[in-house]
């Protein structure tokens, strides 16, 4: 089944809501005062099977001035417009208006119907044909049928159904790859189910018990149920009039402009890069310029950066940041509207082109240019500038700043990585790095080490988790990298000799501690006093205090000591040479030969220990595995 929607446009009290029950049976008008005032007030929905596997849902919208909000909450999701103008009126401002919507919402399918045939004349309809022909000259209606019909005697409408099924079949299939997306136009409690949303579906496709997520909100909630076209369904797909049952969370947290998509992709913005065009009959725009944003279902304040001169005419486009007002979910493709703030009228709409852009300012050539790839849509371009902008970046952080599935992100990430233009991180590949950042940081992680061993020269070497503080901290590097891109960056390095790691230590390839023939001395003098202590040491401030050379040199030379295992640590306060544990692993030893156990009082009479050094040793020894504890008695291993 191929599933396509149709919107109703034009003027009120044309005959959109009468056309709309004519074709399908279903009055669109659902609210008591809909029906007792005879306008539409808010969306209204109904569908027709048309044969040959097709499925038309219908989207009827307010044609009061008034309501025009209402109406660009519908229009969003539409792939055929209905563009009504009552044969005895002709066109009138709404059916202006609801056509610069249709062309700004890049809608590129239509026909142009003239209702209320029964009460006009032939002379009359002709010449209502000919204003209609001269309107949509040079648009996308150009050249495209206008039938006459009435709803009430049903004229026209068997022809109407026909031209709805040939557009319908020639429409291109649904993005039903992409990921999974309904933005909310309704939200309520059904009695026994509780919390129901409804949309239409505009991208990817949902079953019933799968996880979604509410956008900006952050609930994380379970599709109970799924209703298509008002019957139950198992699942739901791009083109359809779509209701969910959500569970884990209640209707009145819910607010018409969310949105349900995919959990864990998305993220909401309020901040969007756009091309917008303004209407001929638009006033000039000035920068900072406040306005209505409409998007999906979506409505806010937004204010409008430009980024190329202090004002746009009318007619004009442009590049711009819109800030917005609230967060929200959109992503690059996305068509909208905007209209002025005062009075509110329609004036331009665009499309997004990077929802997590930075801040930019009025004449930022390189925003320019950047917005410029993006625009041209060509994906490895794209891709790329978007890692180049980030320097590392996630898959799912670039399927939700593209809008492609993981898959695709992967797919077009691999074709830049053959060119060297990318480079792919993680097992499976998780990570992305412009080429050019991965060298500069490289070259970045050499002039560290150069300079820590320029100021440490007796330090071995620096943790990787400093070394990565400090790529982080200024220069090119823009944000912390990531321990995945540290360590790639480690190994290419080792590969090219520059660098060597021992364990979570890092410095320059080839590189050896090299000691003035004072810091020779001072080293041996502290081996050596260790050595004559025995297992009797003093403390490591005492051994220090006797040395020639500064303090800060002595504990560096301490630290050599231990790491090259001459001396071990076995408390805070006690260290002892190599030579002295040998010597008890040597005693313990003759000792097993005669009897395995021993307490406390055994091991200071063995070794003629005090407390003071009996205990840490003890537990030193369990440590290493020498000894093993039983209650008060110890067992030589």
């Amino acid at each position: 089944m191929k599933y396509v929607i149709v919107g109703t446009a034009g003027h009120i009290d044309h005959g959109k809501s009468a056309l709309v029950l004519a074709l399908t049976g279903t009055d669109p008008d659902r609210w008591e005062e809909e029906k007792r005032r005879g306008i539409t007030i808010d969306l209204g929905f109904a569908h027709l099977d048309l044969g040959e596997g097709l499925r038309i849902g219908f989207i009827d919208v307010p044609g009061h001035e008034r309501f025009v909000k209402n109406m660009l909450a519908g229009v969003g999701g539409i792939d055929i417009v209905l563009l009504v103008v009552a044969a005895d009126e002709s066109i009138k401002p709404q059916t202006r208006e609801h056509f610069d919507i249709c062309k700004l919402l890049g809608i590129r399918q239509g026909l142009i119907v003239m209702t209320k045939a029964d009460l006009a004349e032939r002379d009359v309809l002709d010449l209502v044909r000919l204003e209609v022909q001269d309107f949509v000259a040079g648009s996308f209606l150009e050249g495209a049928p206008i039938l006459a019909v009435s709803a009430r005697t049903g004229e026209g409408l068997g022809e109407l159904k026909q031209e709805l099924r040939r557009l319908g079949l020639e429409l291109p299939p649904k993005p039903v790859g992409l990921p999974f997306r309904l933005p909310i136009d309704r939200s309520f409690v059904m009695k026994g189910f509780g919390a129901v949303v409804t949309g239409t579906l505009i991208a990817g496709t949902v079953e019933k018990e799968a996880e979604v997520e509410i956008f900006p909100l952050g609930r994380r909630v379970r599709v109970r149920g799924i209703e298509v076209y008002n019957a139950p369904a198992d699942r739901a797909t791009a083109g359809q009039r779509t209701a969910l049952n959500l569970a884990g969370v209640e209707a009145k947290q819910i607010t018409r402009g969310m949105a349900v998509a995919t959990p864990d992709l998305f993220q909401p913005t309020a901040r969007l890069d756009c091309r917008l065009s303004l209407l001929p009959s638009s006033r000039p725009l000035r920068n900072h310029a406040q306005v209505h944003f409409h998007c999906g279902t979506a409505d806010m304040l937004a204010e409008v950066v430009l980024l190329d001169g202090k004002e746009l005419p009318p007619g004009a486009t442009g590049f711009v940041q819109l800030r917005l007002a609230e967060p929200g979910l959109f992503v690059p493709g996305d068509r909208f509207i905007v209209r002025q703030f005062s009075p509110v009228t329609t004036i331009g709409g665009g499309s997004v082109l990077d929802n997590q852009p930075p801040k930019h300012r009025l004449g930022d050539a390189g925003a320019l240019e950047s917005l410029r790839v993006l625009e041209r849509g060509e994906p490895e371009a794209r891709l790329e500038l978007l890692a180049q902008q980030a320097g590392e970046a996630t898959v799912a952080a670039l399927a939700a700043r593209t809008g492609w599935r993981p898959a695709d992100v992967l797919r077009v990430a691999k074709s830049l990585e053959t060119k060297n233009r990318l480079a792919l991180l993680g097992q499976p590949p998780s990570l992305l790095v412009h080429q050019e950042h991965f060298e500069q940081l490289a070259k970045r992680v050499v002039e560290q080490l150069e300079r820590f061993h320029a100021a440490d020269p007796l330090v071995g070497g620096l943790p990787k988790e400093e070394l990565r503080s400090k790529l982080g901290a200024g220069g090119a590097a823009r944000y912390l990298p990531s321990p995945a891109l540290l360590n790639a960056l480690l190994q290419s390095l080792v590969a090219q000799g520059k660098v060597d790691v021992q364990g979570e230590t890092v410095r320059l390839g080839g590189r050896r501690i090299q000691l003035s023939p004072e810091e020779v001395a001072a080293r041996d003098q502290i081996s050596a006093a260790f050595q004559k202590a025995g297992l009797t040491v003093p403390s490591a401030r005492e051994v220090l205090g006797k040395l020639q050379v500064d303090r800060a040199r002595a504990e560096k030379l301490l630290r050599i000591l231990l790491k090259e295992n001459i001396l071990h640590k076995v408390t805070e306060d006690l260290i002892f040479h190599q030579s002295a544990l040998r010597e008890l692993r040597g005693i313990l030893a003759r000792r097993k030969a005669q009897n395995s156990r021993l307490n406390v009082a055994d091991f200071k009479a063995l070794t003629g220990l005090t407390r003071k050094y009996a205990i840490p040793l003890l537990e030193y020894l369990d440590r290493e595995r020498v000894t093993r504890r039983e209650g008060d008695e110890r067992v030589i291993l």
